[in-house]
């Protein structure tokens, strides 16, 4: 079930350039629990963003990019530990799955406010995406945001988006810590990142890019209106 889930969202992230989080990680949080799923998400996505920016460092926008994860590392990643930290898991649930089906639904809608543009937008957008990465284990909306409302074509936000995946996972899974899993489960995450980036490179050529996103986003919404549920279940 663990691997089986790492792969898809392996396969996601490397079909559409964007998706892991959204995807896997309200079935991780549901399998593992709220802490050690989104630690665990935070590892493989910082993982896989490493390795998707081996090719494509070269086209990071560092000008535009430090003040994004300056935000992120210095200032709402330990907020978003502490929140998560603290919650009930019901609660932390409800938090969760509300977090992700209201940052799927806006990037759906394609939001456009003057807010996100220039450094001031970019330090929001990295701020939003620290606290949400590391308290949900999805920091990825708020920087697709600020590269849409700053016009950046999809060759320009994917090599950004994985430079701000790296750091920021990083500095999650450096306040979040490691998860505590045993080897045959690290083997199954290992072997479903590496098969789910295989089988996302091939469907890559295939699916059509638009197709593929709004999938990844109705997946997203699924995964996020069921943890959703289980926590307002586990309230009542």
């Amino acid at each position: 079930m663990l691997g089986g889930i790492v792969l898809l969202g392996s396969c996601v992230q490397w079909l559409t350039g964007m998706g892991f989080a959204l995807v896997a990680v309200p079935a991780l949080v549901l399998l593992l629990g709220p802490a050690q799923g989104v630690v665990l998400a935070n590892c493989v996505a910082g993982a896989i963003c490493v390795v998707g920016l081996v090719g494509g460092w070269r086209r990071v926008r560092l000008r535009a990019m430090v003040p994004l994860c300056l935000a992120a590392a210095l200032l709402t990643v330990p907020v978003g530990s502490w929140v998560a930290r603290r919650l009930p898991p019901a609660e932390l649930l409800v938090f969760m799955g509300a977090l992700v089906t209201v940052a799927v639904v806006v990037v759906m809608r394609g939001a456009r406010l003057p807010a996100l543009r220039g450094t001031r937008g970019a330090v929001a957008a990295g701020a939003a995406g620290g606290f949400m990465n590391s308290a949900a284990g999805v920091g990825g909306p708020p920087v697709s945001l600020y590269a849409l409302n700053a016009g950046w074509t999809v060759r320009e936000f994917v090599p950004n988006a994985l430079f701000y995946g790296v750091v920021v996972n990083a500095f999650s899974v450096a306040s979040n810590g490691v998860p505590h899993l045993g080897s045959a489960r690290w083997g199954a995450v290992v072997t479903g990142m590496v098969v789910g980036a295989s089988v996302g490179r091939v469907l890559a050529e295939r699916v059509p890019e638009r197709r593929a996103r709004m999938l990844v986003l109705l997946l997203a919404l699924t995964g996020g209106l069921t943890t959703l549920g289980k926590g307002l279940w586990g309230l009542g």
